[in-house]
């Protein structure tokens, strides 16, 4: 068995790490993903501090790259460690990942797809009965995803939230992952 874990950084570590403690087969997989969309303003300001007049576009978008994917790295690490050092701390090996994606639900799938996971564990911070669930990131896994899908009661959303769009999967506010 392979559990994917998706998170935003608001899944409670504990919680997470006891239960998959308790449903993890001894030769069972642990991975920890969390999309990161890497903000416009910010390919905008490497876009302009970058260019210069006698490089090739070829450069330049290298740098672009790297420089993406530092911050992606950087900013997935700091939300994947908390889950990965509890199950760490349970005796889990947990394996980190960090995607660049605008599109969080299918970014997780895709994910989900590419390590061959069994099920998906990801924080719920919406009422699952209510209309607007089904636009949270845990309800567009769950329409789009195969996997069986098993959500984790995270912290919830102030009111003011609920009814706009779910914050950046890489902020610390609390979101569907």
């Amino acid at each position: 068995m392979h559990i994917l874990i998706a998170t935003a950084g608001v899944l409670p570590t504990s919680p997470v790490a006891d239960l998959i403690k308790q449903i993890l087969p001894a030769e069972g997989q642990v991975s920890v993903v969390t999309v990161i969309e890497v903000p416009r303003s910010f390919l905008d300001e490497l876009e302009s501090e970058s260019w210069h007049p006698f490089s090739d576009d070829s450069e330049r978008a290298e740098r672009e790259s790297v420089l993406v994917d530092r911050y992606v790295e950087e900013r997935g690490r700091k939300l994947v460690e908390p889950i990965v050092a509890a199950l760490l701390s349970r005796g889990i090996v947990a394996n980190g990942i960090f995607v660049e994606g605008s599109d969080r639900a299918a970014a997780i799938c895709e994910t989900a797809e590419q390590v061959e996971a069994d099920l998906i564990l990801m924080g719920a911070t919406r009422r699952l009965f209510d209309e607007g669930a089904w636009e949270s990131i845990s309800g567009q896994v769950m329409q789009r995803s195969h996997l069986p899908l098993l959500l984790v009661s995270g912290a919830p959303r102030p009111a003011e939230e609920s009814d706009s769009e779910d914050p950046t999967i890489g902020a610390h506010q609390p979101s569907d992952a």
